[in-house]
């Protein structure tokens, strides 16, 4: 029997050009699996080669999936697509000079300084951990987002941009033009820019697909410049594309750091002998501690605050791409991993607990960053800095989570840089992608976030109705049984079909702001209580 010891000398992945390690030997995988999942892993090889070649990768919408271009675009499936990305690269950095020198400027001529991103998902999540684990001071530019339709959040970042606009620039973000949550930031946006005497479109650029809605509206309003987004690149992993790189490099990020680290970790992962392919590796051990169905919690835990969004990052990479109903032949599988974490040691004090003692259903990926700071460290206590400590909590606490008998990861990287950085996400996209061939998913498509996008429409259309009954029936209140039969009478809805209780919600909300003037008159009963236009 294997000593923990002789474990993990068998099991540790080592590349020293990209200082990055890979520990299994806490999965504990029976002693001849990798050899027993040869043959699968040799067919998924096969299956990302055909992908990478420019076959139909997304079947649901007949397109290929081309983010691992994004890095390296010789390997192309042609020179076309190779060549608008070299471009794209080259206009980028190309802007971000004349942003910097303050050859490109806004109305009132000033430098900016400022870089408002409004985009939701993967035009965001991405951009907004690189930004915050390669945030420096003295950088050119500082970014905000606007991810959200929360007319709070946007207030707060107005707040701070007050007499500022004329130094900021906004990139609107959306790969059709048409996502709710974008247009609403954008139009409140050019809102602040006017209420500032500034014309929004000499402060704004876009990302976006040719010909949507948002190039047309770029285009016919002359916008600063319009970067482009390609059908072959989804939106959670876009950030390696104008989505992440323009913001970046304004901001004074090293992108081209970015693409080196991706690169080398892309051409690691295409190899095909597993001991050698870290995200082969990790991959076989998710399907290992999953048994390939999935439903497994995956607890990420970095021991360094500049990882802290990187959880946050890849709830959207896994849990979009691997939470799918049907696998690919069309069987009901529930496949999913469900991710959540923070950062070590603080963070880990509020669930910490449970892991130990708690049900048996999850496995903890930890990160490790050797480097603590630049400099030296104080010593402050038992000869030791606070690095040491850090150091101290992640290696305790994986003795402990192994003792208890749970199962864990451990990634390790020198030091957090943009090559770091780039190396991360390319090698979570590619665990990502052989992952789910093994459970015979399609990581690429995602059918039920449309449902949610529908049944959102419907409550704007029940919201509308509840606005037009209330005016036309001005300074008489109205029960929520009553406004239900109004939209019954007057739209001819069956009685089955209208929700009293999305009407109850739409009218708590309508009358706790005051754009439509609708007041509440608070009855005993609860749904007795009378609403109107005051």
């Amino acid at each position: 029997m294997k000593t923990e010891w002789g474990n993990f000398q068998e099991y540790l992945y080592s590349n020293n050009e990209l200082n990055l390690q890979i520990d299994i030997s806490r999965v504990n995988l029976p002693e001849n699996y990798l050899e027993e999942m040869k043959s699968r892993i040799q067919r998924v090889f096969l299956q990302i080669r055909e992908m990478e070649r420019g076959g139909i990768a997304n079947q649901d919408e007949q397109r290929m999936v081309g983010h691992y271009w994004l890095s390296d675009p010789d390997i192309s499936p042609t020179a076309e697509i190779g060549n608008q990305i070299k471009l794209t690269l080259d206009r980028i950095k190309d802007f971000t000079r004349k942003v910097h020198q303050g050859v490109i400027s806004g109305q009132t001529g000033r430098t900016f300084r400022n870089i408002l991103v409004v985009g939701i998902g993967g035009s965001s999540l991405g951009t907004r951990f690189v930004s915050d684990a390669l945030r420096e001071t003295g950088q050119p530019c500082k970014l905000y987002f606007i991810d959200n339709t929360d007319p709070d959040a946007m207030d707060r970042i107005f707040d701070e941009l007050r007499g500022k606009m004329d130094e900021t620039l906004t990139i609107v973000i959306s790969k059709s033009g048409g996502t709710v949550e974008t247009r609403n930031g954008m139009e409140e946006v050019r809102y602040f820019y006017e209420k500032q005497e500034l014309d929004f479109s000499r402060h704004t650029v876009s990302i976006t697909q040719a010909g949507s809605k948002l190039d047309k509206i770029c285009i016919k309003e002359g916008w600063l410049d319009s970067f482009p987004m390609w059908e072959w690149v989804g939106g959670r992993t876009s950030v390696l594309s104008a989505v992440g790189l323009l913001p970046l490099a304004l901001q004074g990020i090293d992108i081209d750091g970015l693409l080196e680290g991706a690169r080398i970790c892309n051409s690691l992962t295409r190899k095909t002998e597993v001991r050698s392919n870290p995200a082969a590796l990790l991959a076989l051990a998710w399907d290992y501690l999953t048994g390939g169905k999935g439903g497994k919690q995956m607890v990420v835990l970095p021991y360094k605050d500049r990882l802290e969004l990187f959880a946050k990052y890849l709830q959207q990479l896994v849990m979009e791409s691997l939470g799918k109903e049907k696998d690919l032949d069309g069987k009901t599988v529930h496949q999913g991993l469900t991710v959540y974490g923070n950062k070590g040691s603080s963070d880990q004090h509020s669930y910490l607990q449970q892991l130990l003692e708690g049900p048996d259903n999850f496995f903890l990926i930890f990160i490790e960053v050797l480097k603590d700071r630049e400099g030296n460290s104080l010593k402050i206590a038992e000869e030791s800095t606070s690095g040491d400590y850090l150091h101290a909590f992640l290696l305790g606490t994986r003795n402990a989570i192994t003792q208890k008998g749970k199962s864990s990861i451990t990634i390790t990287v020198k030091e957090i840089n943009a090559k770091s950085i780039g190396c991360l996400i390319a090698l979570f996209e590619r665990i990502v992608s052989i992952y789910a061939l093994l459970v015979n998913i399609n990581a690429y498509h995602q059918p039920a976030v449309e449902m949610s996008k529908k049944g959102a429409h419907e409550v704007i259309r029940i919201k509308n109705l509840i606005v037009s009954i209330l005016s036309s029936c001005k300074g008489q209140g109205l029960t929520i049984e009553e406004i239900a039969q109004a939209i019954r009478q007057n739209n001819g809805i069956e009685n089955s079909k209208i929700n009293q209780e999305i009407i109850y919600k739409v009218l708590q909300h309508l009358a706790a702001n005051r754009s439509y003037g609708i007041e509440k008159i608070i009855d005993s009963n609860e749904f007795r209580s009378l609403y109107k236009f005051k």
